[in-house]
């Protein structure tokens, strides 16, 4: 295992200039075409700054014992509109400055990835508090998302989970809690370790995955190994909600584990020019509630998948949409 001692925060204040010359060569409406969209972000991310693509590099190649790199002070919206209420935005919208960032940084990561039956098959996502939302969606304000792995179910899972921040909430309260294994494992025991690994534990599928088909409401349709790959290394495959095991001794290894990365747990407040990358392979994160204020100012999120070419099963392109396929 090589990690990085360095911290997971990336101060990028004094690169603006070349970011703002950077954005102003990416499509000013990206939606029309994403994929022309993405290629160009692709060129102009050879552009970035040295320091920061040896960054980018090296948490794609290695990752950290954090399990995130968070970018700060990035270049800020001059003037933001309200936060949306509806998904998805509209084609024409033009492009944002998180959108900007989200597309740079992502093409240095790898392919920007939709997934069919979320957001309607949208690359980017929105993500703002809405009334009703189900407790286990993005959309949730004022209850706990609890920790979760992104779609640990799914073949394709994503290998990154990229959120960058236009608004934050009124208070500045909500925070994103990140939970690595690389941390957690060191308080496992070996009885609880060797329980876990490799060994696939049925798995619910998140309720937009799930739609109408019957198939995936008769029972957890997915199997799912909690730990895989490297014992002394793991990746983690982690849902609080979803993991439904269906004996005891996997009950029990699971509540070690979820007390250890409970343990582990730092809390990323977001900001108005920020870009948090989560290593979707080895951590599981959450967000604590706030409680929105339904002004059209309330906390506004980008959100963005990302697929590593050489971790993915075929081949795939910048923008494009997968249709789901469980473990």
């Amino acid at each position: 295992m090589t990690t990085t001692a360095e911290s997971p925060v990336i101060d990028c204040s004094e690169h603006h200039d070349l970011l703002n010359e950077l954005r102003a060569t990416l499509p000013s409406v990206p939606r029309r075409d994403l994929k022309a969209y993405f290629a160009a972000a692709l060129e102009a991310s050879k552009r970035l700054p040295a320091d920061l693509v040896r960054r980018l590099t090296d948490f794609r190649d290695n990752g950290n014992e954090d399990g995130y790199l968070l970018l700060r002070g990035l270049p800020r919206e001059a003037d933001l509109p309200e936060t949306p209420n509806s998904t998805p935005a509209p084609v024409d919208r033009p492009l944002l400055a998180s959108e900007a960032w989200l597309a740079l940084v992502g093409r240095v990561l790898g392919l920007p990835t939709g997934y069919h039956e979320l957001r309607f098959g949208t690359v980017y996502h929105d993500i703002y508090p809405s009334p009703g939302a189900h407790y286990l969606s993005s959309e949730t304000s004022e209850t706990l998302l609890e920790f979760h792995t992104e779609m640990a179910y799914h073949q394709h899972q994503p290998q990154y989970v990229m959120l960058a921040c236009s608004r934050s909430d009124h208070e500045n309260k909500a925070a994103t809690l990140v939970a690595s294994i690389r941390r957690a494992i060191q308080l496992i025991d070996e009885k609880t370790k060797s329980r876990l690994m490799d060994r696939p534990i049925p798995c619910n599928v998140d309720v937009s995955f799930r739609g109408d088909d019957p198939e995936l409401k008769k029972g957890p349709p997915a199997r799912v190994c909690v730990l895989s790959g490297d014992p002394e290394d793991p990746m983690l495959g982690y849902d609080r909600e979803l993991l439904a095991p269906d004996n005891a001794e996997d009950e029990q290894a699971l509540s070690v584990l979820s007390k250890a990365l409970d343990e582990v747990t730092k809390p990323v407040k977001l900001s108005p020019g920020d870009l948090l990358i989560v290593d979707n392979y080895r951590t599981t994160h959450a967000r604590t509630p706030f409680k929105p204020r339904w002004d059209g100012r309330d906390r506004w999120l980008h959100r963005m998948y990302i697929r590593v070419p050489e971790r993915m099963s075929g081949t795939g392109e910048a923008g494009d949409v997968v249709k789901f396929v469980p473990r």
